[in-house]
């Protein structure tokens, strides 16, 4: 078929489409969709994250919020060409509503909408100062007593959050805070960040030494302000600590080091927060409207506990507080935990001439960093991507367009490939006695983070370490520990000096506990998975992650975090609810998310 041909197809079906949403015949509108058709929507129409699946949450969704959308103006993106592969046309759209303007994506078969993505991009009467928009800046001509770029920025320093309140508190400074904070600052939202460190970017900074990005370049820009070209395509933990440092500094963000929150309660009258932050001793009081938890995607260091571990004449830590390997040298350590941080903490302690154990309670997926890019990442983001001209936009708008109700099926092949590339590979570790899975479907390692956020790690170095011996690995459960070390359910004792629990992380909602009470926590209930009753991830099925990026049954609560990707695409998104709050803009939410009080 012909790209001119597949042009009309596309145009012709959202020449129907707009025309019963504009004539309020949503019965029309819904049998434009085939029957097990989903609608991923992203603010646009929901002021919300959410996924519709099938003809009647189709017609639920639009009986609910078409009314105030008023959609309207849907076109094939200029320049964009569709494209055809398997029965199945593929095109990128624009559209816009009564608040905003959208992007997103639709596929067609048969001739009928099968997925449908629509993703807010800006507000209408709000847009970002970009491009042929960007502000002057020099400020030509004269004036009296006016204020320098400097002057302006000091005073803003010292006013926010004393002489006047920010809209947008946000508790956490890694890169999820920095990033919704420049999105925010774009927007002309009031907001300050804080965090405990006493420099942006020492949530790197202070990590074991041997960290590193395990995701390439390409996938982990922050918002307006790429990597370089030169950039690594997997950096070490301390020069991400630099760059994040920098992009505070020149987004020209608020961002309060040596701070941490000690208490948060809501004012329902007032409709805004009352926030107690020590400020490097100094107590201050704020009262922003909007509070996001911005803490990472996990909770607190989970730290199981063992009979005995009192007991225990060495040393021991969670990975999370690991100094690194240098004190260790011609110790003995045992690592319980198989997944990212065990493996990269392994590694840098055999480079110190440490002896490591590996005790792996439950099956670890394993993905070779080089089989990732080439074979799962490389469509999307790699430089021969850059070179085809696939921006880092249009790939997470293409990677959001997957419902994830059927992500697994375009993952599973992919990660075929990459089992069938490295077989030898994978045979060397399950000859060593690592048990090795693929998920619960076999859809490997990004379904896996999504479900549960663990149980994965990609390789850049320590799986050769097990697969040499140089690094052992133990199979079995703790049954206790002893003064000299680890005692498992096979009794036998693996002697340590030094314990290193790589046991992961509690939910985010854990934090919300800490700061606004349990009843807070309970309010919101679990955040993070899918729902999808796979391990760890128990249902019931949500369709977009729990609680993330999105209203929560806390009025002005919001939780945003994720890996460097997520924090950069979903920020967007985060970003532009707060500022229709903040100016007024109506924002009907369709289907809070439910309560499931999960362990």
């Amino acid at each position: 078929m012909l790209d001119s041909t597949l042009t009309d197809q596309v145009q012709a079906v959202l020449d129907d489409f707009g025309a019963a949403l504009e004539a309020g015949d949503i019965a029309r509108a819904t049998q434009m969709f085939v029957s097990d058709c989903y609608w991923r929507d992203l603010v646009a129409f929901t002021w919300n994250l959410r996924t519709m699946e099938g003809r009647d949450q189709v017609a639920d969704m639009l009986t609910n919020q078409l009314a105030s959308a008023r959609p309207g103006k849907w076109a094939l993106e200029p320049n964009e060409i569709p494209a055809q592969d398997g029965g199945v046309i593929t095109a990128w759209i624009c559209f816009e509503t009564a608040a905003g303007r959208g992007r997103g994506m639709i596929r067609l078969r048969d001739g009928k909408i099968w997925t449908l993505l629509t993703a807010l991009q800006e507000l209408k009467g709000h847009e970002e100062s970009k491009g042929f928009a960007r502000p002057l800046g020099a400020k030509h001509g004269a004036g009296k007593n006016r204020l320098s770029w400097q002057e302006e920025r000091d005073r803003e320093a010292a006013e926010l959050g004393y002489d006047r309140q920010p809209y947008t508190l946000i508790i956490g400074g890694g890169q999820g805070g920095i990033a919704l904070g420049a999105r925010l600052r774009q927007l002309g939202v009031p907001t300050i960040i804080i965090d405990k460190h006493e420099r942006p970017g020492d949530q790197w900074r202070k990590r074991y030494k041997s960290l590193c990005l395990h995701d390439p370049v390409w996938y982990d820009h922050l918002p307006y302000i790429k990597f370089p070209d030169n950039w690594p395509v997997f950096a070490p933990k301390d020069k991400i600590g630099d760059w994040l440092e920098m992009y505070t500094k020149v987004m020209e963000l608020n961002y309060w080091t040596k701070s941490e929150c000690r208490s948060a309660s809501y004012d329902e009258q007032a409709q805004e927060w009352r926030v107690v932050i020590d400020r490097d001793g100094e107590q201050v009081t704020i009262r922003p409207k909007q509070l996001v938890l911005a803490t990472g995607m996990s909770g607190k260091p989970r730290v199981p506990t063992f009979p005995g571990a009192d007991s225990f004449a060495g040393e021991q830590h969670h990975s999370s507080q690991h100094p690194g390997p240098d004190a260790y040298a011609g110790k003995k350590v045992v690592i319980i935990g198989a997944n990212n941080s065990a493996h990269d903490i392994a590694a840098a302690l055999w480079e110190h001439e440490a002896e490591v154990t590996m005790i792996q309670r439950s099956s670890t997926h394993i993905v070779r960093s080089d089989s990732l890019m080439e074979i799962g990442l490389g469509a999307l983001y790699s430089e021969q991507a850059v070179q085809n001209g696939m921006t880092t936009e249009k790939a997470d708008l293409v990677f959001a367009s997957l419902p994830y109700k059927i992500m697994h099926q375009w993952q599973i092949p992919l990660y075929e490939q990459m089992k069938e590339r490295d077989r030898d590979f994978y045979a060397g570790l399950e000859k060593a006695g690592f048990k090795l899975d693929w998920g619960d479907d076999g859809s490997g390692l990004f379904m896996k983070y999504l479900r549960r956020g663990s149980g994965y790690y990609i390789d850049v170095g320590a799986s050769q370490l097990i697969i040499d011996r140089e690094v052992k690995v133990a199979q079995g459960q703790i049954e206790k520990i002893v003064p000299e070390g680890v005692e498992l359910n096979t009794g036998e004792v693996l002697p340590a000096d030094l314990i290193v629990y790589a046991t992961g992380y509690g939910s985010m909602n854990g934090w919300a506990a800490d700061l606004m009470g349990q009843e807070v926590a309970d309010r919101v209930g679990k955040v993070w998975g899918l729902g999808s009753e796979t391990n760890k991830d128990p249902g019931p099925w949500e369709g977009e992650q729990r609680n993330m990026w999105k209203p929560t049954q806390q009025e002005a609560l919001w939780f945003h975090g994720g890996n460097l990707h997520q924090s950069r695409h979903y920020s967007l998104y985060l970003a532009l609810q707060l500022k229709a709050r903040m100016e007024g803009i109506e924002t009907p939410v369709y289907k809070l998310q439910e309560v499931h009080h999960l362990s």
